[in-house]
Parts: structure tokens; C-alpha cells; sequence
């Protein structure tokens, strides 16, 4: 069966309304070989709300200005201690219940919604309109292609795009409950991708590393600080000097 993202609303009226970790393994996601693709998502200036799929290049002189605009409205700070910092704190993974992002509460948890989003030639569990068996996904990281299995377990992981120890460090660990889980399950802030690729990022910010594609790399640099902006969380100034840099002229 094949069937488009299971929503409680349209996204065309979630955008409207809401338009404004370390980064932990997937464990029920599933992979296969990887080919070249030039396929792979929404350009995030235009994806605010992060329910459009995947990362598109922002590639022209206009874009790449706002990008940089954009980041330089992120605040910096140090990075401070990964003291008490646990994956249980941003709630368990991956719940619908994480209220004030979209998609919660729709019947299908984070997980599925994500790889129901960014999935092509979706495929699901027999007698399910959420559970993700197979799919094809154009991974933005990577640059390639992967054909999705269920079967095994690790080649396609969600990644948070600002790693939630990271969050913990520049101030997760002062926030509510409600905010920390709305930061680990906001689809702004996850990106299904490769799994090894997603393992070697664990929980780097953009000065320590970027995706190997570099075609998407200020758009890389825009989400994460999208993503910093919504959450009013400041990033270390290396960090923000590597995302202004992705974006240069």
C-alpha cells in the first residue's frame, strides 16, 4: 500500500499556522545501496516549518544573502557541560504526544511521520496507514539515493539536525520538559538520512562537521539556525562562523 503523509491536518494549513544529542540511531530504520541523485528536498528558506521534505540547495545570490541574514541573527554563547545530559530527557523517542509542533497528535508517531515526509514509493505494514516497511529516499547528506527496508536496521537513521546534547549544553538542560521534547520531535529539526553518515556527526555542531554533500551545506547551515532561532538557543561562535561560511559569496 501506498499512500501520502498521514497528517491531522493539511500541510498547506499546518504552514499557514506555524510558519514562523547527541543524535540517536534510528532503531527501527532500514537501508540498502546508494546511487547519485540530484533529488533531494525543499530549499528550507521556503520551508520555515520543516513539514516539506528534505534540503535543497539554496543556491542563488538573493538566497544565499538571507541565508547569511539570517544567520546572523543567531546569539552565541560557550558551549557548557554535557553534565546530567540524558536521551530521556527530551522524552522518549519517538512520541506523538510533543505538543506545539506539526504533526503531533496525528495517530502516527514521529519516527513514520518523518519517513513518510521525505519517502518516495512509500510502502506500509500490512493493515497500517503509518508504520513505514519500505521507501525510497533521496538523502540531502549524501547526495544519493537509498532503497529502504525494513529489514535492516541502521541505514537510514532521523537525525536531529541541532544534536539534542547540544541542546542540553547551550541550554536544554534549564528548559521544561514540553520545550525539550518539542526540540527532539519538531519536524524543523529532523532529517531522515544516511546511516553511517548520521553516525559520524554524533554530536558536532557545523564547526566540527558538515554534510559530506556540499551542495547543501549553507542549507545545512540555514536549518540549523532555523532551528536555533525557534528554540531561542545560542550556538558557540565557531559554529556560527562555519554557517555564515557556507553561505558566502
Amino acid at each position: 500500500m501506498i499512500r501520502t503523509l498521514r497528517t491531522a491536518l493539511p500541510v498547506a494549513a499546518l504552514a499557514a499556522a506555524l510558519a514562523v544529542t547527541g543524535c540517536v540511531p534510528d532503531a527501527e530504520s532500514d537501508g540498502g545501496q546508494g546511487r547519485a541523485t540530484g533529488d533531494s528536498g525543499t530549499n528550507p528558506l521556503r520551508n520555515p516549518d520543516g513539514t516539506e521534505p528534505g534540503l535543497a540547495p539554496v543556491a542563488s545570490g538573493t538566497d544565499r544573502a538571507s541565508a547569511r541574514q539570517l544567520i546572523g541573527e543567531v546569539s552565541t554563547r560557550g558551549r557548557g557541560p554535557k553534565t546530567g545530559y540524558d536521551r530521556d530527557e527530551f522524552g522518549y523517542a519517538w512520541m506523538d504526544t510533543a505538543d506545539g509542533v506539526p504533526l503531533a497528535r496525528n495517530g502516527c508517531d514521529t519516527r513514520n511521520d518523518l519517513l513518510a515526509r521525505d519517502g518516495k514509493d512509500l510502502r506500509y505494514r500490512s493493515g497500517s496507514d503509518c508504520v513505514v516497511v519500505a521507501m525510497t529516499l533521496d538523502d540531502p547528506y549524501t547526495g544519493t539515493t537509498v532503497e529502504w527496508r525494513k529489514q535492516k536496521a541502521t541505514a537510514v537513521q532521523i537525525d536531529h539536525v541541532v544534536p539534542l546534547s547540544y541542546g542540553w549544553q547551550m541550554g536544554g538542560s534549564r528548559w521544561s520538559e514540553d520545550k525539550r521534547e518539542r526540540l527532539a520531535n519538531d519536524p524543523l529539526n529532523l532529517i531522515p538520512v544516511d546511516g553511517p553518515t548520521n553516525g559520524s556527526k554524533s554530536d558536532s555542531g557545523p564547526a566540527s562537521w558538515l554534510p559530506p554533500n556540499k551542495q547543501i551545506r549553507c542549507s545545512y547551515a540555514v536549518r540549523f539556525a532555523q532551528v536555533a532561532l525557534k528554540y531561542e538557543m545560542p550556538v558557540t561562535a565557531a559554529d556560527k562562523s562555519a554557517m555564515l561560511a557556507q553561505c558566502g559569496e
